[in-house]
């Protein structure tokens, strides 16, 4: 597998998002540090928590956009350049606005990460193993949450949380070295290629968008679509539950199951590995059913709402617990089914949406999902700060992905690209 030069990409990617998500779970970590020198209040520091997905929703569409215009590689390498230098920045934060400020333009340095993924993995494999390759190239991101809590843990006790943002920083830098060497857009530019391969890849994708030219589809076509409206709702369920646990479940561990931040630290770890396994077990489940069925769009659909409305019943179960070994075990189930889910989403757009209106459709789609990561931590943020408590909004986190279930369940189907209203359009173009 990973002689190909396919894998070696999804590899990489995987890499990428590991770096990526050892800040989100190392910001969590070092949240109770940061927010008693920088005297934040639980409230702005739910803004804080927030403001980056501000920044990283906005740039979800522009990237995926960008990918479409100018190629994933070079969208990538700006990407992982802005987001490396202002995770270095974080640590000279002085106060609540400077903080917020860097962790929006943070975030616009994440934000197209996914859609171009989603772009590169679709130039660079046949369908048949989508599935497996999105599982692959994401599972890095719980990983590298899970390998974040012991080593921002370690950091911010020996160097400080100010030096261990700059650390995480280096590592991003040196990852865009090895991107820029190794990566090309499409397969067919790359030059150590083998000829089996490249005719691999390219039988694997032919009839991909034959039913349809895809220069005429127009990408509000595909906006009001309810299979592509359901799919980013239940996208918004799985990403409130993930900056939910992203930005206070920490929290949660250390002021309500008075864990040490040695002690939270490690346990944090166990949900973000059942997250990996499930991030790369989710695509092959999906590529097995697709085997079994013949029909992809309803193995993704199958997948997608059970793990999430098991996710979901998992968290809102934390919230009713009294011990942490409960509390942890509980999340860390949420977790593993959430990931489960979370290939599923991109596979739907796959099958369903023109290979050149990829970048922007996800982009699009993503943008929409990750409007939970800007009100999901601010409204928990005053709930805790209301009430001093965190049941409500566990019961929240998981009532908002039990919905986005229900909505695939109702409305993901098959789109109808030849319908009239749809052919007048393209009569139109």
């Amino acid at each position: 597998m990973f002689k190909s030069k396919r894998w070696n990409i999804v590899f990489l990617l995987s890499l990428g998002g590991a770096i990526n998500y050892m800040d989100r779970s190392a910001f969590a970590i070092a949240a109770p540090m940061f927010a008693n020198d920088l005297q934040l209040t639980p409230g702005e520091l739910g803004i804080i928590f927030s403001s980056f997905s501000i920044g990283y929703a906005l740039f979800n569409f522009i990237g995926g956009y960008a990918s479409d215009r100018f190629g994933p590689k070079l969208v990538f390498a700006v990407s992982m350049a802005f987001w490396s230098f202002f995770c270095g920045l974080i640590g000279l934060a002085m106060g609540f606005a400077s903080m917020l400020v860097i962790r929006v333009l943070f975030g616009a340095g994440e934000g197209p990460f996914a859609a171009t993924l989603n772009k590169m993995v679709n130039n660079w494999f046949p369908r048949r193993e989508i599935g497996s390759a999105i599982g692959v190239a994401t599972a890095g991101n719980p990983l590298g949450g899970a390998v974040a809590g012991s080593i921002m843990g370690t950091l911010v006790l020996v160097i400080g949380w100010r030096m261990a943002f700059v650390a995480i920083a280096l590592l991003g830098f040196v990852w865009l070295a090895f991107w820029l060497k190794i990566a090309k857009d499409r397969p067919e530019q790359h030059p150590s290629i083998s000829p089996e391969e490249l005719a691999l890849i390219q039988q694997g994708q032919q009839g991909d968008d034959e039913e349809i030219d895809e220069s005429s589809l127009p990408l509000s076509f595909y906006i009001k679509q309810p299979t592509i409206l359901a799919t980013a709702f239940a996208f918004f369920g799985l990403n409130y539950i993930l900056f939910f646990f992203l930005s206070w479940f920490p929290s949660y561990l250390s002021t309500s199951q008075h864990l040490s931040l040695k002690d939270m630290s490690i346990v944090s770890v166990i949900p973000w590995l059942l997250g990996s396994i499930g991030m790369a077990l989710g695509g092959y489940l999906c590529d097995c059913l697709v085997r079994k069925t013949g029909n992809p769009l309803l193995s993704r659909k199958i997948v997608l709402v059970v793990c999430l409305g098991a996710s979901a019943i998992f968290v809102i179960c934390v919230g009713n617990v009294s011990s942490a070994t409960s509390a942890v075990t509980l999340m860390a189930c949420g977790i593993f089914f959430l990931y489960l889910s979370a290939t599923t989403y991109w596979g739907i757009l796959q099958d369903t949406v023109a290979r050149k209106n990829m970048g922007a459709v996800g982009g699009v789609v993503h943008a929409t999902a990750n409007v939970a990561g800007i009100l999901g931590p601010i409204v928990t943020g005053y709930i805790i700060q209301w009430t001093g408590a965190y049941n409500t909004a566990f019961f929240i986190a998981g009532g908002v992905a039990v919905l986005g279930a229900i909505s695939v369940a109702i409305f993901v189907k098959p789109l109808r690209l030849k319908d009239t209203k749809y052919v007048s359009v393209i009569g139109h173009e």
